[in-house]
């Protein structure tokens, strides 16, 4: 039996549960009324248009006039020209790291914040990041890695408990690696620094074991690392860690960037390249016939993310250039891209989420359409995560991830790196926008 403290901390537990049940169920209406909304499916702009949400869903869209939303709906008018828009989705991102670029690459930089930093002290980092990245109007990511023993896995569990703020997660723990990982070579004494970061396999029944790992520590996809400085894993490999995956219904991204990773990563039946630098016409040919998509995390040129980089800044020219066509040859055959920032730097003077954006300015002098970066960054992004039902566009039913820039993203894209509101599942996070409100009192 419980002594009368129990019982009465039992009775406060209750309660407390009752009342935010309560709250959630009776949680105030949102109209929100703009010149414009954009139909990323079709690439129109609809006019004067009204978004209803109800505990955190899409309720309704219609013109204003047709709106006939409860009493108590508190209503946001924007400004005249501002444009409503599916929150973004960063289908790449590490939130969980973030290099110094003075230390002068990638390699010393991995093996430092291994050897000094643990992983509840990079998820804290990531909880840091995660919310610049929704305040910035990324209110989606796909997580591949690089978070230590699953701190990924703890910080999607925080923001979906609200213990912090940040975009809804698709993570996937530690990637599939060949041998040693991204490290550069180590001494015998540091290689157990791998094993913080990558899931090492060698053949298909270890690959199948390595899946079933991640899956069992909260996977919600799988990435694998084909090739590296020193090797490269062969098709029986990818096969294996495809078949196990999709055998769950979890989708895997591929990190793969000579011509040779990407060609074998493609046989694989892999469903997404990641990078694909030097991807050939033939490769680029066989994604567009087999729907796997390509992961571009071009970052331009002048780019504050290079500002601190040593090496020849020629050699960062012909990189990005090589970007460019590779870029402009896959949009061309007909290969689905989905945005993909890949941003682990500190870049001075940004937070995560600007920084993140700044791959936009690469997709704009590439050529891609006004359209194509829009959907790009919403509905095929969301695709190629698995939650097209849920969010990536504007429609009824799907969960109230709404964004909004001053201006029309279909003359400039661009926009999508200034914007001024951010709701994430009907709760508004951010509102540097001019409105008028009625009824409920504005956040």
């Amino acid at each position: 039996m419980l002594r009368s403290r129990e019982h009465g901390e039992l009775f406060v537990f209750l309660l407390a549960l009752c009342s935010t049940a309560a709250l959630a169920q009776t949680q105030t209406p949102i109209l929100l009324v703009s010149d414009h909304l954009l139909d990323v499916r079709s690439g129109k702009l609809l006019d004067h248009q009204a978004i209803l949400e109800t505990h955190g869903k899409i309720e309704k869209i219609a013109p204003l006039a047709e709106m006939h939303p409860p009493p108590d709906t508190q209503r946001i008018d924007f400004p005249p020209g501002t444009t409503l828009i599916p929150g973004l989705v960063d289908a790449h991102t590490h939130l969980l790291q973030s290099f110094d670029p003075k230390l002068g690459g990638d390699d010393p930089a991995q093996v430092l914040e291994d050897a000094e930093q643990s992983t509840a002290r990079r998820a804290l980092l990531g909880a840091k990041n995660a919310r610049e990245d929704l305040l910035a109007g990324i209110t989606t990511v796909r997580d591949v890695g690089n978070s230590g023993l699953n701190g990924d896995v703890a910080l999607k569990y925080a923001i979906r408990k609200g213990w912090v703020q940040g975009p809804r997660m698709v993570v996937s723990t530690r990637a599939l690696a060949p041998i040693g990982g991204q490290f550069p070579r180590l001494v015998p004494e540091a290689k157990g620094l791998i094993d913080l970061e990558y899931a090492v396999i060698t053949g298909p029944e270890q690959a199948r074991m390595a899946v079933r790992q991640a899956l069992y520590d909260g996977a919600d996809c799988i990435k694998v690392i084909v090739d590296t400085d020193f090797t490269t894993l062969d098709v029986d490999e990818i096969r294996a860690i495809v078949d196990e995956t999709h055998r769950f219904g979890k989708k895997v991204a591929a990190h793969a960037t000579s011509e040779p990773a990407i060609s074998t990563a493609i046989s694989g039946g892999v469903d997404s390249i990641e990078h694909g630098y030097h991807a050939s016409d033939a490769s680029l040919k066989l994604m567009a016939e087999r729907h796997v998509y390509l992961t571009p995390t071009d970052v331009p040129i002048d780019s504050e993310v290079f500002a601190d980089r040593s090496g020849p800044r020629q050699n960062l020219i012909d990189f990005t250039e090589n970007n460019k066509r590779r870029l402009r040859r896959a949009v061309a055959l007909g290969v689905p891209i989905a945005f993909g920032s890949d941003e682990y730097d500190e870049v001075a003077g940004k937070t995560r989420g600007q920084a993140s954006l700044e791959t936009l300015t690469s997709y704009v002098r590439s050529g891609m359409s006004p359209i194509q970066i829009v959907q790009s960054a919403t509905i095929n992004a969301a695709t190629l995560l698995g939650l097209e039902k849920e969010i990536g566009s504007l429609e009824v039913g799907k969960s109230a991830d709404i964004v909004a820039v001053a201006g029309n993203p279909l003359s400039d894209p661009l926009l999508l790196q200034r914007i001024g509101f951010v709701m994430k599942t009907g709760e508004i996070l951010r509102n540097d926008m001019q409105f008028a409100s009625q009824g409920a009192p504005a956040l």
